[in-house]
């Protein structure tokens, strides 16, 4: 039996837990430069929280919020020299996926001179800095997984890091944090982690450690996702959600994702969908398609979630997605070539060919 299983980071959950747990900040220097995107970390009070946690230990606090959804190399460079200028002990990412993930790139390009090429290779030479994680949205699990997903022009797709080094040293999960989330992005940050969830559990890289936590998370959705379906207001499905994610991240940082992110990110790229409703849009298509290989392993996902079939599984998305995008077939020959040259392939439990990617992407979206 070969098993490997790695989760560095300490994790400190429940409301307040950052101004409660301030003194675990003074472990990691007497500098960190905060990272957030333009509004949401002042909106929903993770920013203050954290300002007011850092003071308390005496840290100096520098700001960087010009993450960009979706970032990409150059944004990363601009704030690794930020960090630079600012002479930051650590990096604190505060956010969704896209401040996080890029928190992680800027903590290696502040102590690593890399060529864009280089970004994506691992191996490097200097440790990155350590790396601070306050989650505001139920759905990335970036806050405990190794990788860092940024939009690379180069390929026209999304290039991931992944390095253990990128593991943030600490994380918070506050549910309060995303009490101002629009329904909209409770939705897609939901789908985001369900298919960690789904994808973890039926990958060729999952063992019976990581199918354990897969298990639990799609459990935890079966009961939160029709909630959802009929509003964002009560409480205890919020935290219920960012466990869930939390755990839907520890799974993925185990055994990667599969096929469905590496198509997800055209769309997302060309179309502007966002990436979490993009995997939402194909996962019954995939359950469907991968059954003939993993029947047991896609009938426990279907029991975890409370669905009798992948049918049923598809009607409780569709009332979360609702009206599906379209799709061209010129761009589902373009997308499904571009998929097929990624890692995800060879980590989907059954073969993938291009023609078996077009025909996900036709079953997924309206197809033209």
């Amino acid at each position: 039996m070969n098993v490997k299983y790695f989760m560095p980071t300490r994790v400190v959950a429940g409301k307040g837990c950052i101004v409660a747990n301030a003194s675990l900040f003074s472990r990691l220097g007497k500098r960190a430069l905060v990272m957030t995107g333009k509004s949401s970390a002042k909106k929903c009070g993770a920013g203050a929280d954290v300002e007011r946690a850092l003071a308390a230990q005496g840290i100096a606090c520098g700001l960087f919020d010009g993450v960009e959804p979706n970032p990409g190399i150059a944004n990363c460079r601009a704030a690794a020299k930020a960090a630079r200028a600012f002479k930051a002990d650590f990096i604190v990412g505060i956010g969704g996926g896209s401040p996080l993930d890029a928190a992680k790139a800027v903590a290696l390009l502040a102590r690593n001179e890399l060529a864009d090429e280089a970004i994506f290779k691992g191996d490097y030479p200097n440790a990155a800095l350590p790396i601070v994680a306050v989650p505001t949205t139920a759905g990335t699990g970036s806050e405990v997984t190794q990788y860092a997903i940024l939009t690379n022009d180069a390929i026209e797709s999304k290039s991931s890091i992944s390095w253990d080094g990128c593991f943030p040293t600490l994380a918070f999960l506050d549910s309060s944090y995303t009490v101002s989330l629009p329904r909209g992005t409770a939705v897609n940050t939901a789908l985001d982690a369900l298919s960690h969830a789904v994808e973890g559990y039926l990958a060729l890289k999952s063992d019976a450690w990581s199918r354990a936590i897969a298990y639990e998370a799609l459990r935890v959705f079966g009961n939160a996702l029709p909630r959802l379906a009929d509003g964002y207001n009560d409480e205890d499905l919020r935290s219920e959600l960012l466990l869930a994610a939390n755990m839907a991240g520890v799974v993925i940082a185990q055994t990667a994702t599969t096929i469905v992110h590496a198509m997800g990110y055209s769309l997302t790229y060309f179309k502007g969908i966002d990436h979490g409703r993009a995997n939402g849009l194909l996962l019954a298509p995939y359950l469907d398609f991968i059954v003939e290989a993993r029947p047991q392993g896609v009938r426990e996902v279907l029991d975890a979630l409370g669905c009798r079939d992948v049918g049923r599984f598809a009607e409780l998305l569709g009332s979360l997605l609702g009206e599906r995008e379209s799709i061209s077939q010129d761009e589902i020959r373009k997308f499904s070539a571009i998929a097929i040259k990624t890692k995800h392939v060879v980590n989907t439990a059954r073969g993938t060919g291009k023609a078996d990617i077009e025909s996900l992407y036709a079953k997924g979206l309206r197809a033209l």
